[in-house]
C-alpha cells in the first residue's frame, strides 16, 4: 500500500541544515548509527579510523550519523555503542564533517539533567552550523537507573518534563517553566547560546513510554526500531492517524542492525534484531519502504562481517544513486 509523503515541512525545518538533509517529503534517506565498524563478536568497538570513516560517510552523501547514549557497560545488554560520550563526540565530529547531519539516537533524557542537555546541545549545534538533530529516549537498561539515583518507574513522566524543559530554554528567551522532577524557571535567566536556526529539531527515539498522539504533537519526528517489516504499513498508518487533523505529518524512521553481504545476490534474512542481505534484495526492500512512507533508515553496522569501508563504498555506489534526495 502506497502512503502519502510526509509534509510539506514547515519552513524552519525544511531549511534546517540537518533536518532538511534527513527528512525530505516522499524520499527515503540513509544514515548510520555509530560507530562505523563491525564488531559482531565483542561488545566493544575498536574505534579505529573513526575520523576517516565519518568523513567518508559525509563525502559519500549519506544523510546522518547517529550517536547513542551508553554510559556503562552492562554485560546483559552486550553493546557499548561508540563508547565515547555522545555530546563530547559530537563536538569532535563537528570538526571532521561538513554536510552530514549529526544526531543523537538517543540521549537518555531521564538520566541527565535537562538544562545541561540543552546547554550541550545548543553548543554542539553552534559548532555544527545547525546540523544537529536532538533525539531523546528513556533508555532500555534498568540497571543504570540506581547508579544515577533515578526512578525507573516514573521515567515516562520525567521524560515529558525533560522534553518540554529543553524546548522551553532552547526556543524562548527568558522562559517561564515549572516542573515537578526538575527545576523551575521564573523568567529571570536565559540560556545561551541559542540554536543556529529558529529552533533545534527534537526527535523521539523509541516509544519513550509515550503514546503516539503525544509523540506526534510534541516532537519533530519519530525514530523507532522494527524487526518485522510486514508490520510497517500498519504502523505507519497508525502513526499518521495519531496526528491531529490540522497537523503536518511528522516523519517516521527506524534503526536496525545491518550486515551487508559481499554476495550482491544474497537474499534478505532477518537475524535477531536486524537484517543481513545482498544489495539487490536491499534495494528492493528500500524501494518498497519508500513507497510505504518510511523517511529515514539508520543502519547499525555492529553485526557486519566485512570491512566497513567496503560496505560503505558499495552502498554509496550502488544504492544511494537509486534514492536521490533532491
Amino acid at each position: 500500500m502506497t502512503q502519502a509523503p510526509i509534509g510539506p515541512l514547515p519552513a524552519e525545518l525544511a531549511e534546517h541544515p540537518g533536518y532538511g538533509r534527513v527528512f525530505k517529503p516522499g524520499k527515503l534517506t540513509f544514515g548510520f548509527i555509530m560507530p562505523l565498524e563491525g564488531y559482531p563478536d565483542s561488545p566493544f568497538p575498536t574505534m579505529a579510523n573513526h575520523q576517516r570513516m565519518a568523513r567518508m560517510a559525509d563525502e559519500a552523501g549519506f544523510s546522518a550519523l547517529w550517536l547513542r547514549d551508553v554510559p556503562f557497560y552492562d554485560p546483559n545488554f552486550g553493546d557499548t555503542g561508540q563508547v565515547l560520550d555522545p555530546m563530547v563526540y559530537l563536538g569532535f565530529l563537528a570538526a571532521q564533517t561538513r554536510r552530514i547531519a549529526l544526531g543523537t539516537a538517543g540521549i537518555v533524557a531521564t538520566l541527565r539533567e535537562p538544562l545541561v542537555v540543552a546547554k550541550q546541545a545548543v553548543s554542539v549545534d553552534q559548532l555544527l552550523g545547525g546540523r544537529l538533530l536532538l533525539g531523546l529516549s528513556t533508555g532500555d537498561r534498568p540497571v543504570e537507573y540506581p547508579a544515577f539515583g533515578a526512578d525507573f518507574d516514573n521515567r515516562g513522566e520525567r521524560y515529558r518534563e525533560a522534553f518540554g524543559l529543553i524546548k522551553a530554554v532552547t526556543e524562548h528567551d527568558f522562559p517561564v517553566a515549572q516542573t515537578q522532577h526538575y527545576g523551575n524557571l521564573a523568567g529571570a535567566i536565559d540560556l545561551v547560546p541559542k540554536p543556529v536556526g529558529p529552533r533545534m529539531p527534537m526527535i523521539v527515539v523509541g516509544r519513550a513510554r509515550q503514546d503516539l498522539e503525544w509523540i506526534a504533537t510534541h516532537s519533530d519526528g519519530w525514530i523507532w526500531h522494527l524487526s518485522d517489516f510486514t508490520r510497517l504499513p500498519q504502523l505507519i498508518e497508525q502513526w499518521r492517524t495519531s496526528h491531529a487533523p490540522d497537523q503536518w505529518i511528522k516523519p517516521y524512521g527506524y534503526g536496525t542492525m545491518f550486515d551487508l553481504a559481499e554476495d550482491p545476490h544474497e537474499p534478505l534474512r532477518f537475524v535477531r534484531n536486524g537484517i543481513r542481505t545482498g544489495r539487490h534484495a536491499l534495494i528492493d526492500l528500500f524501494h518498497a519502504q519508500q513507497e510505504q512512507g518510511v523517511s529515514h533508515v539508520a543502519l547499525n553496522l555492529k553485526p557486519l562481517r566485512r570491512p566497513a569501508q567496503d560496505a560503505l563504498a558499495e552502498f554509496a555506489e550502488y544504492v544511494l544513486p537509486l534514492f536521490p534526495a533532491e
